[in-house]
């Protein structure tokens, strides 16, 4: 079953939260739900617990998708990982949710508007070999104590950014890692989303969709730009509005099951998110008949 979702940072940005800051979640979650949205991932202005979010989804006929949950497994073990992220395993399982979005953050820049991506962190020897090894003990933890998935979420300014480095994990972690393919990121990374997909199509559980403006994707890296110059420059748009080849991507994942979420950031003064996530959604469901996806 493919259900599409959305992002709520198609409205209200989580890294810098002044982008979008004066749209109400009540808007975010009406105009989804107009569109034809499923479900919505968590964003900050979500509130994080169960009974009080409870009645705002169901209000809206909205199911919750997943989460971000930023590990930090370079710096510490897994069981302190598990520790740390009881609260929000906790609330995904009170919402059904069967995937938790999770992605490195020790020493990552896609936050900070000052650094340029050229400055994001790479991981030595000794910790890649401490990663694979904590992000395969957290993965195994939340399968067999939460009967959750984890799917790793490869993100520029962040360790695992290139399709090399997410080969590397790939192959050094367990079979309970499974990825989060997400278009846009593989795309400005220099990656074929549609071949990623073909490598890992038993391993991918998630599916984030934004497309990439390429002409802006070369400016910041000419000039060297942050990850948050780069969003609010316009380098991300929606499924349709960029380069990515969505069909060919969808084809390399004939037996896929799951959520597809819009999650294009981008700043809605620019693009007005009821309009930019209408056209999202419209393109996303003509690429997967085109495809041969059935919803």
């Amino acid at each position: 079953m493919i259900r599409i979702g959305a992002n709520p940072i198609c409205w209200s940005n989580d890294d810098m939260q002044e982008i979008g800051g004066d749209i109400p979640l009540e808007q975010c979650l009406t105009e989804a739900k107009a569109i034809g949205i499923e479900g919505m991932e968590l964003g900050n202005k979500f509130p994080r617990e169960a009974a009080e979010l409870r009645p705002i989804l169901d209000a809206h006929g909205l199911d919750l998708v997943s989460g971000w949950y930023s590990t930090f497994l370079i710096e510490r073990d897994a069981e302190s990982e598990f520790a740390a992220a009881r609260p929000h395993i906790d609330l995904l399982k009170a919402f059904g949710c069967k995937v938790l979005i999770a992605a490195e953050c020790t020493r990552t820049v896609h936050g900070t508007k000052s650094a340029p991506l050229s400055s994001r962190p790479e991981m030595s020897e000794t910790e890649w070999a401490h990663f694979n090894t904590g992000l395969t003990k957290f993965a195994d933890f939340l399968a067999e104590e939460d009967g959750l998935t984890l799917v790793y979420h490869h993100h520029m300014g962040t360790v695992i950014q290139t399709e090399d480095e997410i080969d590397r994990m790939m192959a050094s972690t367990g079979p309970a890692v499974k990825l989060l393919l997400d278009t846009g990121h593989l795309t400005w990374a220099g990656a074929d989303p549609a071949e990623v997909a073909r490598r890992y199509r038993d391993r991918i559980a998630h599916v984030h969709t934004k497309d990439v403006r390429l002409d802006v994707a070369a400016k910041a890296a000419e000039g060297d730009w942050s990850f948050l110059d780069s969003v609010l420059s316009g380098v991300y748009t929606v499924p349709g509005d960029g380069s990515v080849d969505y069909v060919s991507v969808f084809k390399a994942l004939p037996n896929y099951s799951g959520w597809v979420v819009i999650e294009a950031e981008q700043d809605p003064v620019k693009a007005p998110p009821a309009q930019y996530v209408k056209m999202g959604f419209e393109n996303l469901t003509r690429f997967m008949a085109e495809a041969g996806w059935k919803r």
